[in-house]
């Protein structure tokens, strides 16, 4: 598992203040004549950018990835009594001021410091090859902060060179279309050679075009307005015009997504299980659901070695130094966040502590079992509490009776992972603290331990498997579904039909914040998230069913066609017109009770 300790002296350098990162006013106002002029530099600057992906673990209850995990009909909130915004982006509500501003500064930040290396590239003292490839990195990154943000947000201002002026919003297929083409105009730029080192690479800019091609395509198929982005009628586009005035064609996406596929060297673990960080291989043999049964995580070190997870085609990246001053997002926070409310470890080993978010929702455990009885993937990805055979302890709901909207299934990818102490003494609060042992905090304390801060395995968006099955959706054919349902122990299927694609995708990605956009672009939204009032539920340990608030969920759906809630900070300053469905009493969410 390779740990990039990102340059601290990147931010810095870029010359960021506090003002910059509160608006769209001045976010981009650096001057590029003297900067970078060094490889050096460029360096420093590309770090900056990558930086960007840290920093939302800092907050990750404002990020879109915990938004489209909660606000998908596969989990729910989750949390305390007090974890309201949780519980909030679950509902699709509004809770307290500018709730999610954080994360829209940030991103804005990342789009600056991309802006400030595209414009300043070509004055760099580096090789043309160099310049192409930190290039293409930096295209593949302000689309990918756009992609979040737009998904997020819908029309958000784009900004694509440094600049002083504030910016408002224009045509939001105009702000799509720029993520295609920058994705486009990265495959090009960058070499033919698979990156691992912890850099993008032409065949990840591949794959991001075709998660964002699907996405625009489906979602604004039927038009732009929020009537049209709720229909249940789905037409998706087969062509978009672009900012520079050529056309992309499905024809072209399906060339990009079969050159990842065929010259990539990306490839499936033959193992699904080995993937999740619960296999590593100092906690493997003591868990019950892998002992024994000849797992080996994909990214175990041993010795400070480096094992390459060939599924992982784009990931965050985390490292040893997390604190509490300017560097709590170089520890894992979506794992923290999603970790088992509960403080007593032997109660739910191998599965770590953390605050509650995202509890998995029945109905998908029902609709899987349903569907594919047989698939090992639905247990190496839910943990029923229920089972006592498959952990070790004796889980005890309610969260110290503070657990909101709790069901019997935890999701298991994203966790954090205990270990044993070898001396019998206990339990390390992430294995990540035996398996890296040494200095854990700047104080210099070494093998310090805090299981808000040691999560440090990387977080994975975006694996080869998702390109396989972009390639049945695109083509209209079984062979890629039929690759992923074989890693699967699963027979193929015969022929090619949209259901089973959508339940292949829904299978294989659960809990990865994957499902969320699907359900909005295939036009089924509205319908889906209803599945999920009256399910069962505890609140504070006591059985209840998960009940319709403020409407319940397909009236907000269809009010907000999924889209948060613009931070008010942004209308206030011009910049953006207050999506629909917010501002009134029906969007705001006052507690569980």
């Amino acid at each position: 598992m390779k740990k990039i300790f990102l340059l601290a002296a990147a931010v810095a350098t870029l010359g960021l203040t506090s003002c910059d990162i509160d608006n769209v006013v001045n976010i981009g106002g650096l001057s590029t004549e003297n900067f970078p002029v060094s490889e050096e530099d460029g360096v420093a600057v590309l770090a900056g950018v990558y930086e960007n992906l840290n920093a939302t673990h800092a907050n990750p209850q404002c990020s879109y990835l915990y938004m489209a995990c909660l606000a998908s009909d596969d989990q729910f909130g989750g949390g305390g009594t007090n974890d309201k915004l949780m519980q909030a982006l679950d509902l699709m509500c509004n809770y307290g001021n500018d709730m999610t501003n954080v994360f829209w500064s940030q991103r804005y930040e990342g789009i600056n410091r991309a802006n400030t290396l595209i414009q300043a590239l070509p004055n760099t003292a580096m090789s043309d090859n160099l310049k192409s490839q930190y290039l293409g990195e930096a295209l593949f990154l302000r689309a990918y902060f756009y992609y979040e943000l737009a998904s997020m947000y819908g029309n958000v201002p784009l900004l694509t060179i440094p600049t002083g002026e504030l910016i408002t919003q224009g045509d939001v297929n105009m702000l799509w279309g720029q993520m295609l083409q920058d994705l486009r105009d990265a495959v090009k730029m960058m070499p033919d050679v698979r990156k691992t080192d912890g850099h993008v690479d032409k065949y990840t800019a591949e794959a991001l075009l075709g998660r964002i091609w699907l996405f625009y395509t489906g979602f604004y198929g039927n038009g732009m307005t929020t009537a049209d982005l709720v229909s249940t009628d789905y037409n998706p586009m087969t062509t978009v015009k672009l900012p520079d005035g050529t056309t992309m064609s499905k024809e072209e996406v399906i060339g990009y997504i079969d050159d990842c596929v065929n010259n990539s060297g990306y490839s499936l673990v033959p193992d699904f299980r080995n993937l999740w960080a619960y296999t590593n291989r100092l906690t493997v043999e003591d868990n019950p659901y892998t002992k024994g049964k000849g797992l080996k995580w994909v990214e175990d070190d041993v010795n400070g070695s480096e094992n390459t997870n060939p599924e992982s085609m784009f990931a965050i990246k985390f490292n040893k130094w997390a604190s509490w001053s300017t560097t709590i997002g170089y520890g894992n926070g979506i794992a923290l966040h999603f970790g088992v409310r509960d403080a007593t470890y032997e109660n739910h080993f191998p599965f770590g502590q953390g605050w509650g978010a995202g509890p998995v929702a029945p109905n998908l455990v029902n609709d899987w079992k349903a569907a594919e009885p047989d698939d090992i993937r639905r247990d190496a990805t839910i943990q029923d509490w229920r089972d006592k055979t498959s952990y070790e302890g004796n889980y005890k709901y309610g969260g110290g009776d503070d657990f909101v909207q709790e069901t019997d299934f935890y999701g298991k990818k994203w966790s954090p992972i205990l270990a044993k102490k070898e001396d019998g003494s206990g339990m390390w609060c992430t294995f990540e603290c035996a398996m890296y042992p040494g200095v854990w905090d700047q104080s210099g304390a070494a093998g310090a331990e805090n299981f808000q801060l040691n999560n440090i395995h990387d977080l994975v968006l975006i694996r080869f498997a998702e390109v396989l099955l972009m390639q049945s959706e695109l083509k209209g054919d079984v062979q890629g579904i039929n690759k992923v349902r074989a890693r699967a122990g699963l027979p193929g299927i015969s022929s090619y039909s949209l259901t089973a694609l959508q339940n292949e995708r829904r299978w294989e990605l659960a809990c990865e914040g994957i499902r969320w956009n699907d359900i909005r672009r295939w036009h089924i939204a509205s319908v889906v998230l209803a599945k999920q009032e009256n399910q069962p539920v505890y609140y504070c340990g006591r059985p209840e069913t998960n009940d319709a608030h403020n409407g319940g969920y397909s009236a907000r759906y269809k009010a907000t066609a999924g889209f948060q809630k613009m931070p008010e900070s942004q209308v206030s300053l011009g910049s953006v017109k207050q999506n629909d469905g917010w501002g009134a009493a029906d969007g705001e969410y006052t507690g569980w009770h």
